[in-house]
C-alpha cells in the first residue's frame, strides 16, 4: 500500500502511556509521530488523581520511606486475590522504580511521594505525584515535556483502521480529521497507548453489566478501539471485564472527592443514615456499593479535622468552591442538611465514635483506629462511577503484543488501558494507582522497545 507519508514509529494516544512512550523512543534515537483524537492531549490521565506507585525510588528514600518491588507486587496480587499474571506485576514493579527516577532525572519532573497517608491496600508510601496531585498537572508536565523535545504530536487525528501483513505485522494506519477528511501514515513499528472501552455504552453493558447504568466518569475518547483491532488480528485479551471504579463523585457537580477521607477516618451512609461497607476495601469496588444504595446516592460524613486535611487535594478545593461541601455544628443540623433521618444518623455517629475509642471492629470488618468524628461536621453527595476498563490486550515483559496462540507480533506493543492491567477480571482488584503504574511503565517499556527493534538492536 502507499501511505501518504511514512515514520518509523507510530503512537496511538497522547494520554500518560503515549507520552512517556513518544519520550522513551525519542530518548533511544527513535523517530516518532504521536496521533490523538482530541484537540489537546488530555485522555483519563486528565480525569485521574495523577499518582503513579512506584517502590524503591530516589524520591522514597529521600524522604527516608522504606520499599521494595517485591513487597509492592504482594499487595498488587493480594488485593487482586491472585488472579492477576504475577509474572507481569513482578515485572511492572521492578519497572516502576526505574520509570519514576527517569522521568524525574532525565526529564525533570519533580515527582514526590504522598506521605501523609496509605492508599487502601498499599502497606507503604508510594504514591508519587506532581506538586498539586491532579492529573491535569501532570499530563500538562508531560505535554510540556514533549514539546521541548520537539516529539510531533498530531491533534485532532482519530485512528480509524490499522493496516496489517496477513501475519500481523503493522504497516501503517488511517486516520480521520474532524472534517472527516483522511490521511494513512505507515511505520516501521507502533504503540497503541488509546485507553479501554469506557466511554462505549455497548461494551460496557455486554462486558460489564453491573456498571451499565452507573455514572462515566472516564474520557468519553474510550471506545474500543483497541479491543476492536486486536480481535481482527487475533491476538489475546484477558480480564475484559475487570475495571477502576470510584465510590466518591460529587452529585450532581460530578467532582471527584479523595478518597483519603474515608481512609483517615470519614465514613459514608445511605439515605437511611446507616453505614453499608467497610470504606477502607478500596474506592474501585466501593463504587458498585453505592450505586446499589437507594436512589445510587449516599453521603460522605467527616469533621474538620478531615475538612483541614483535605485542603492539600486541588479536587477537593474545587468541589468546595462548587457548593459541593456542606457544613453543620450538631449531627441534628447535619441531619437536615442533608434530609437524612436524625435519629438513625445519631446512632451510625454513635456507633463509630465507640468503636474509634477502642479501636475496635464493626461488622463490615473495618477497624477504627483514627480519631473519632467530632462538630463541627461535613458532609458531600456522591454516587459511584465508571473510570476505566482494565482489560485487554495480552503483552509480555517488553510490552509487545501477543497472539492468541502466546507469540508476539512483530512490530505492535501496547500499554495503559489498551493492554491488559493488572488488577484481575473484577473491581475489587483495582489497586490504587494501577491504572497509571501500567500506562507509565509499559510507555516506557514499550517506546524504548520500538526504538531498539526499527534499528535492529533487537528482533521479535
Amino acid at each position: 500500500m502507499n501511505f501518504d507519508a511514512e515514520v518509523p514509529i507510530i503512537i496511538v494516544g497522547a494520554g500518560a502511556c503515549g507520552l512517556v512512550a513518544a519520550m522513551a523512543a525519542n530518548s533511544d534515537g527513535g523517530e516518532v509521530v504521536v496521533l490523538e483524537r482530541d484537540p489537546v492531549p488530555q485522555g483519563s490521565t486528565a480525569l485521574s488523581s495523577g499518582l503513579i506507585p512506584a517502590a524503591g525510588t530516589k524520591a522514597q528514600k529521600a524522604q527516608g520511606l522504606d520499599d521494595s518491588a517485591d513487597k509492592m507486587a504482594a499487595d498488587i496480587i493480594n488485593k487482586a486475590h491472585q488472579e492477576n499474571d504475577p509474572a507481569m506485576v513482578a515485572a511492572l514493579c521492578r519497572q516502576s522504580a526505574v520509570s519514576i527516577d527517569w522521568l524525574n532525572d532525565v526529564h525533570g519532573l519533580s515527582l514526590g511521594v504522598i506521605d501523609s497517608f496509605l492508599y487502601p491496600g498499599h502497606s507503604a508510601y508510594r504514591m508519587h505525584g506532581t506538586p498539586s496531585k491532579t492529573g491535569r498537572e501532570l499530563i500538562g508536565v508531560l505535554s510540556r515535556r514533549a514539546e521541548t523535545l520537539e516529539i510531533p504530536v498530531i491533534t485532532d487525528a482519530r485512528v480509524t483502521d490499522l493496516f496489517a501483513d496477513p501475519d500481523g505485522t503493522i504497516r501503517g494506519v488511517r486516520f480521520r480529521r474532524p472534517d472527516n477528511s483522511e490521511e494513512t501514515l505507515g511505520c516501521q513499528a507502533i504503540v497503541l497507548a488509546c485507553n479501554g472501552y469506557g466511554g462505549n455504552p455497548e461494551m460496557v453493558a455486554k462486558l460489564i453489566p453491573d456498571m451499565k447504568d452507573a455514572l462515566y466518569f472516564g474520557h468519553a475518547g474510550n471506545q474500543g478501539e483497541a479491543i476492536a483491532w486486536g480481535r481482527d488480528l487475533g491476538a489475546g485479551m484477558t480480564d475484559l471485564g475487570g475495571y477502576q471504579g470510584h465510590g466518591s463523585v460529587a452529585h450532581p457537580h460530578g467532582i471527584l472527592v479523595s478518597w483519603a477521607l474515608m481512609m483517615e477516618g470519614g465514613i459514608q451512609v445511605n439515605k437511611d443514615g446507616r453505614r453499608f461497607s467497610n470504606e477502607h476495601d478500596g474506592y474501585s469496588e466501593q463504587a458498585r456499593r453505592v450505586i446499589a444504595q437507594p436512589g445510587g446516592i449516599v453521603w460522605n460524613i467527616y469533621d474538620q479535622r478531615l475538612h483541614d486535611f483535605a485542603q492539600d487535594f486541588d479536587d477537593y478545593r474545587q468541589a468546595e468552591t462548587a457548593g459541593a461541601v456542606r457544613q453543620a455544628a450538631t449531627i441534628g443540623d447535619l441531619a437536615e442538611i442533608c434530609d437524612l433521618p436524625a435519629d438513625a444518623l445519631v446512632e451510625t455517629l454513635r456507633d463509630t465514635e465507640a468503636l474509634s475509642a477502642t479501636g475496635g471492629q464493626d461488622k463490615f470488618g473495618r477497624t477504627f483506629a483514627k480519631d473519632r468524628l467530632a462538630s463541627p461536621y461535613y458532609a458531600v453527595k456522591v454516587t459511584g462511577a465508571l473510570f476505566h476498563t482494565q482489560g485487554g490486550l495480552n503483552v509480555d515483559e517488553r510490552a509487545r503484543v501477543l497472539k492468541s496462540d502466546g507469540t508476539p507480533f512483530a512490530n505492535l506493543f501496547a500499554g495503559g488501558g489498551a493492554a491488559r492491567g493488572l488488577s484481575g477480571p473484577s473491581d475489587w482488584g483495582y489497586l490504587s494507582g494501577n491504572g497509571l503504574l501500567t500506562a507509565v511503565t509499559l510507555g516506557h517499556i514499550a517506546g524504548a522497545q520500538a526504538a531498539r527493534l526499527i534499528k535492529n538492536e533487537i528482533s521479535v
